[in-house]
């Protein structure tokens, strides 16, 4: 399978991120990827609620989707949308951190609620409470591809390894991670962290993701990481994107998948057991 990692620094104005998006999504389709990655929140980096309120869509309206659903039909690929900002009509006025997968058809084959939500203090200057302005989803999900089975999770959900076990005892041969990664844990965890998911499920991780200082028409600029990856079930790093913007290409071997699971077969290996008291 030939996979494509688009890395994006979108701003706060869904329609310019939208181009750039679309243009990259055209050059990895037109190097042979069968799936491409987008990362979270593609559709919108902002951190300035009223900004959020203006320029978002539920997801019937979202322009973003409407187009990317287009194009991934025109193209005949699957897609990963890593994520898109929504509005939910929810009471509290919350939004949804919403990932898509997009079969060659066009149509939506999964979606997912990003579960765990990034409410931290990484630095004297730097914090972040996404459950303010976003509401937690509540269920795992899996998508089935002709080719492999596609376990959907988002950037901090990374921290909580259970939920990728279960994706991989539920038969995920790939697990994907978008994310818009804090330059400082991004530097410190990032790719040990991409690894050990990879090792400890024997899946693929493919983790495409938003870079730099992205513009922003409200509020201040927020900075990420970028260096998405792809990890073989190994815990080899196949590519790095490193920091630009653009598409990274990368050709997966299944068959890794069951070699590695073959060799430690630590899926298997589960007990139950008592709790700390």
């Amino acid at each position: 399978m030939r996979a494509a990692l688009v890395q994006l620094t979108a701003g706060d104005d869904p329609p310019a991120n939208l181009a750039v998006t679309r243009s990259l999504i055209a050059d990895a389709a037109a190097q042979g990827a069968t799936l491409i990655c987008t990362p979270e929140v593609t559709n919108c980096v902002s951190q300035n609620r009223e900004r959020q309120k203006a320029v978002l869509q539920v997801e019937d309206d979202d322009l973003t989707l409407k187009a990317l659903r287009t194009q991934a039909a025109d193209l005949g690929i699957w897609l990963s949308i890593g994520s898109l900002a929504l509005k939910t009509g929810d009471a509290d006025g919350r939004f949804a951190n919403r990932s898509f997968l997009i079969g060659p058809d066009g149509a939506i084959a999964a979606r997912y609620d990003k579960i765990h939500m990034f409410d931290v203090t990484v630095s004297e200057t730097e914090s972040y409470c996404e459950s303010a302005g976003y509401r937690p989803g509540d269920r795992a999900v899996l998508a089935r591809t002709p080719d492999a089975a596609l376990g959907l999770t988002i950037c901090y959900d990374l921290r909580f390894p259970h939920l990728y076990r279960n994706l991989a005892h539920a038969g995920a041969d790939i697990l994907l991670v978008p994310a818009a990664f804090s330059p400082v844990t991004g530097v410190a965890h990032w790719e040990t962290l991409l690894r050990a998911r990879a090792i400890e499920t024997g899946c693929f991780v493919l983790a495409a993701a938003q870079t730099g200082t992205h513009p922003a028409q409200a509020g201040k600029p927020r900075h990420t990481y970028g260096h998405s990856l792809a990890v073989a079930p190994w815990g080899e790093v196949l590519v790095d994107a490193g920091t630009g913007c653009g598409v990274t290409m990368v050709d997966l071997d299944l068959a890794l998948v069951a070699q590695s699971r073959t060799r430690v077969p630590s899926l298997t290996h589960d007990r139950p057991y008592e709790s700390p008291r």
